[in-house]
């Protein structure tokens, strides 16, 4: 005779065999997400001084910023617009 334990094993192990891999679909669902985040354009290349650029896709925010590093500009950073903005309204206070 089985003890609860040992159905309760099985139990558990009937119901994950059924299940599809949560973490495999969470994964795929994440990689679509983060994807579509790439390429919206709500990317902002910022310095220490100020915001340079806004309303970029991410590859374009790159490209900048790649311009503006080879023009010597120091502090580049790529943020968010939502970011950015706080940046911007945090230095006109």
């Amino acid at each position: 005779m089985e003890t609860e334990s040992e159905e309760n094993q099985k139990s558990d192990k009937t119901v994950s065999a059924r299940k599809p891999d949560v973490a495999q679909v969470t994964k795929v669902a994440s990689d679509k997400d983060f994807s579509s985040e790439l390429n919206a354009p709500h990317w902002s290349v910022v310095s220490f001084e100020t915001c340079l650029a806004r309303g970029l896709t991410y590859d374009k925010a790159v490209k900048k910023m790649k311009r503006l590093a080879a023009k010597k500009i120091a502090g580049l950073c790529i943020v968010t617009d939502e970011v950015a903005n706080r940046i911007t309204n945090q230095n006109t206070l």
